[in-house]
């Protein structure tokens, strides 16, 4: 066993996790912490220990009355805001350390599954495109299962509570802001349909977490569909997420740039 010091990498690796599993699944018994334990040679007790830590840093967590650990260490406070800062990097980086760390110790499995939802074929590509597909993956696969998990893999505006039909969205849209591309607090989970209005500006989520109607969709009163899919959440509040939660300036950007109003 290493001595009791965490290493950057060890905690960065810690964070990643955290950042990917639900909060009720910060325990011992999990079988992702059980496999980071075993990679990084500690116990998953003090794995699923180092998470409720990195826990007790999260707004959402805090503001909720729930509580970490409480010991979150300098040098965990120091990971929690280089992600915070990049996002991207420290994704990729991480599945970087885990492949060291599994060519090193001869185990393949690992602690961050293949997102399910994934279809790239990396087999079709070869060389440099192949790294770019790689990380591309490694991206997209971070940021769905941060929101999936932040909000319960809950649709936060209908309830819809199945994974093959729900999208990690964008409050900010990809291509416009690279820094939180991969932030968690960049993220709404929503049903293909309610991505889909989102992303468009028919739908918006007010700085104070309600739900806005277009103009453009309340035309469509009379059909009922519309009307009992998407109008009458005028006004409601979006479940809010157990871990990261959306953040004001996102949400302000995209209902003052992005909604039709």
């Amino acid at each position: 066993m290493p001595a009791n010091n965490w290493t950057e990498d060890q905690l960065k690796l810690a964070f990643s996790l955290y950042v990917q599993i639900p909060f009720g699944q910060l325990h011992k018994g999990n079988r992702e912490i059980i496999a980071l334990a075993r990679l990084i040679g500690r116990t998953p007790s003090a794995v699923a220990m180092k998470l409720v830590n990195f826990a007790s840093m999260d707004p959402a967590i805090i503001n909720s009355g729930r509580k970490g650990m409480g010991n979150a260490s300098a040098l965990d406070r120091q990971v929690w805001a280089a992600f915070h800062a990049d996002w991207e990097g420290l994704a990729v980086e991480c599945e970087h350390i885990l492949e060291q760390l599994r060519q090193r110790s001869g185990i393949e499995e690992g602690p961050l599954p293949p997102d399910e939802d994934d279809s790239i074929e990396l087999a079709d590509y070869s060389g440099e495109t192949r790294r770019v597909v790689s990380e591309q993956r490694v991206k997209q696969g971070f940021f769905r299962r941060a929101v999936l998990s932040s909000y319960g893999s809950v649709c936060c505006m209908t309830g819809l509570a199945e994974p093959k039909l729900l999208i990690a969205s964008h409050i900010v849209p990809w291509s416009e802001d690279k820094k939180n591309r991969l932030n968690p607090g960049n993220g709404l989970c929503l049903s293909a349909l309610h991505d889909k209005a989102f992303d468009c500006g028919l739908i918006g989520v007010r700085p104070d977490f309600s739900i806005a109607i277009s103009g453009e969709l309340r035309k469509l009163s009379n059909n009922p569909h519309a009307f009992s899919t998407l109008i009458a959440l005028e006004g409601k509040s979006i479940f809010l997420p157990q871990k990261f939660l959306p953040e004001v300036a996102f949400l302000d950007h995209h209902y003052s740039t992005i909604f039709l109003g």
